[in-house]
C-alpha cells in the first residue's frame, strides 16, 4: 500500500513507516502533521484523484529540522576578470509517515449508486427506443 502525496509543493511516493526529507514545514520537533492532498493511492486497487482523492489523508510525525549540504554556485567569464561565488543551504524537515488513513470510507457507496442510476436510465430508454422504431416503420410504408 502506497500513496502519492503533495507536500510543500512537491510530490512524494510514501508508504507507512517511511522516513523522508521535505521542504521546511511549520511545526515543532515531535509534532504531528497530516496531508490531505493525496493524488493517487494503491491498496489492492488503484484510485486516481481528479485532482485529489477525497477522504484519504497521510499522517506524519516531525522528527527534526535540518539543513541540507551546501551548494556552491560559481560564475566566471574568461579573460574578463569576472568571478562570482555564492552558496546556498536548503532548510529541510525530516518526517516519518505514521499512516495512510481513510480507505474504504465511501468506495462501496459510490460504486452502488452509479449502477442503480444506470439501470434506471437504461429501463427508461429501452421502451422509448422501441416506440421510435415502430413510428419510423409506419412512416416508411
Amino acid at each position: 500500500m502506497f500513496a502519492i502525496v503533495e507536500i510543500a509543493g512537491l510530490q512524494y511516493k510514501v508508504e507507512q513507516d517511511q522516513k523522508l526529507f521535505v521542504n521546511r514545514l511549520k511545526g515543532d520537533k515531535g509534532g504531528k502533521v497530516s496531508f490531505d492532498k493525496v493524488l493517487l493511492t494503491v491498496n489492492g486497487t488503484t484510485t486516481i484523484g481528479a485532482p485529489a482523492v477525497s477522504g484519504i489523508t497521510v499522517d506524519a510525525e516531525i522528527l527534526d529540522h535540518v539543513k541540507a549540504d551546501k551548494v556552491i554556485i560559481f560564475k566566471k567569464k574568461r579573460r574578463k576578470g569576472y568571478e562570482k561565488k555564492n552558496g546556498h543551504r536548503q532548510s529541510l524537515t525530516q518526517i516519518v509517515i505514521t499512516g495512510i488513513t481513510g480507505f474504504d470510507n465511501g468506495k462501496k457507496e459510490k460504486k452502488a449508486e452509479p449502477k442503480a442510476k444506470k439501470e434506471a436510465v437504461a429501463a427508461e430508454e429501452k421502451p422509448a427506443k422501441k416506440t421510435t422504431k415502430k413510428a419510423d416503420s409506419e412512416t416508411a410504408e
